[in-house]
């Protein structure tokens, strides 16, 4: 019996000392041929890419193609409009999105909050937009009754005016510069995709 014992005791020790030199840096062996392969690093051999999928730190290259196309589409697209705004109606394309996002609300105004969530600014980006289409007279202010706090951006004569005379020509150049390059079906299932909610956190 004691030997029995004794025989477990000692495989059970080999067991842990033959993983423990498995586990070790020493115990790793690297040939040129695995690393030129990719075997250790754990990339694509052919194209750079991870081989070990989504949740890495770098992107797959389909990944990084997708944002990458989507961030340079959107920049020229953006660039090309208001170039376009600017020589026929001498005005930019972030004031052009407030006057219609005003003119697309209920009584045409909101609140700054509001308008700051619709054309994608922040509250102090928004702040000094619209004091200069005040300035302009385009836009006016109004106090908000149920929050002395709060206050209303609210289209003018002149702003809805001045957006009358601006549309007609921008959404023509929308169509040149963008939207004629896609099928009606493709026009939906890009509206379908880019519809879809992303994550906040």
């Amino acid at each position: 019996m004691r030997q029995e014992i004794d025989r477990l005791s000692k495989d059970r020790y080999m067991a842990r000392s033959n993983s423990a030199k498995s586990d070790s840096p020493a115990a790793e062996t690297h040939s040129p041929d695995a690393e030129t392969a990719g075997e250790d690093t754990g990339s694509n051999p052919i194209d750079g890419t991870r081989a070990d999928g989504p949740g890495t730190d770098e992107l797959e290259q389909i990944e990084l193609r997708a944002w990458r196309s989507f961030l340079v589409a959107h920049a020229r697209v953006a660039r090309q409009l208001e170039a376009d705004l600017l020589a026929a109606s001498h005005l930019p394309l972030a004031e052009f999105d407030v006057l219609m996002q005003l003119d697309l609300a209920e009584d045409h105004r909101l609140r700054m909050n509001d308008l700051a969530d619709r054309v994608v600014l922040s509250r102090a980006g928004i702040t000094r937009l619209v004091d200069r289409l005040v300035r302009d007279g385009l836009v006016a202010r109004a106090k908000c009754t149920s929050d002395a706090r709060g206050s209303f951006a609210v289209l003018t004569d002149k702003g809805h005016a001045r957006l009358d005379d601006a549309r007609p020509g921008h959404f023509a150049a929308v169509r040149r510069r963008f939207l004629e390059a896609f099928s009606r079906s493709e026009l939906e299932s890009l509206a379908a995709l880019l519809d879809r909610p992303f994550p906040r956190a």
